[in-house]
Formats: C-alpha cells, sequence, structure tokens
C-alpha cells in the first residue's frame, strides 16, 4: 500500500502535464481578454492555474497562509507561465519528497488578511489543491474553446482530437 504523500506525488507528476499542455496554448495577444464581465482575464486565470501547484508545498510547509501577502507573478505569454508552472511543480514535488503522512493530520489555514476561508487538515487541503487545478484547467479550456483555440482532452480525446481522427480516417 502506499502512503498519502506517495498518492499526492503520483497524481501531481501526472496531472501537472495536462494542466501545461493547456497552459501552452495561452495567446499572449488575448491576455486581457474574457468571456464575461464578472470572468476573470484569460491572464488572471492562467496565472492562477501556474500558481496552484505552488499550494501543495505551501500547505505542507505552512499551517497558516495568508494569501493577502501573495503578489501574483507577471506573464505577458505562454512561455512565462509554463516557467512559473514548472518551477512550482518541482517546488512542490520536492516538498512531498521530505514529508510523511503524519503531518497530514496538522492543522492548516488559509487567510485574507483577518478574513478565514479555510481551516482543515492538511490532506484536505491538499485535495482541494488538486479539485481547483481541475476546476481551473476546466474553466481555462472553456476560455480558450471560445477564442477558437483547438484543445487536448486530459482524460481522453478532446472534440477537437476527435475531429482530426476522423479526418485522418477519411484521408
Amino acid at each position: 500500500m502506499i502512503t498519502f504523500i506517495e498518492a499526492f506525488q503520483k497524481e501531481l507528476a501526472t496531472e501537472a502535464p495536462e494542466t501545461r499542455k493547456m497552459l501552452a496554448l495561452v495567446p499572449a495577444d488575448k491576455m486581457n481578454w474574457q468571456p464575461h464581465p464578472k470572468s476573470m482575464t484569460l491572464k488572471a486565470l492562467a496565472t492562477h492555474l501556474a500558481d496552484i501547484p505552488s499550494w501543495i508545498g505551501a500547505i505542507l510547509e505552512m499551517d497558516d497562509w495568508d494569501i493577502a501577502q501573495e503578489v501574483p507573478e507577471e506573464h505577458a505569454d505562454a512561455e512565462a507561465l509554463l516557467a512559473t508552472f514548472d518551477k512550482n511543480v518541482q517546488k512542490s514535488q520536492d516538498t512531498l519528497s521530505r514529508m510523511t503522512d503524519d503531518i497530514l493530520l496538522d492543522r492548516w489555514v488559509l487567510r485574507g488578511g483577518d478574513q478565514v476561508y479555510m481551516d482543515m487538515p492538511k490532506w484536505e487541503a491538499v485535495r482541494h489543491a488538486f479539485g481547483q487545478n481541475a476546476h481551473h484547467r476546466a474553466q481555462l479550456g472553456v476560455f480558450l474553446r471560445l477564442l477558437d483555440i483547438p484543445i487536448s482532452g486530459p482524460y481522453g480525446p478532446s472534440a477537437d482530437e476527435m475531429e482530426m481522427m476522423m479526418a485522418n480516417e477519411t484521408n
């Protein structure tokens, strides 16, 4: 039986390439685009997605995280997003490699100044980070689709990939 930490390492290693493929598609000339006034801009969404892997290391290394103190990095294009994403994945994998399951029952608090957003065991917070990755990766897929940028499916062929496969079969 593997440990929870080993399971988290495997999940990060499996999900990271899929997220990386989506971030690589973000067009520099559309960074300020947003599909709706209540939606994030493409740049804000992609930056958030590139930052999510850093949460895993932060959750395991800190008991209290004040996100009001965080300043997101600036990204002008997909290359910059990928550099941040790769750095964050590597840092969290390094942190995971130093941890044991014993730490996972410790409490973790996410706050914005005096406002507490989450107060939960670290194992639950790490799971939440993986959920955030899937959620925001799907959002990015919708944004890209609305911009007519073909996307790949993380768990099987996307409609774009299926269309290409069908076209290849008829040729």
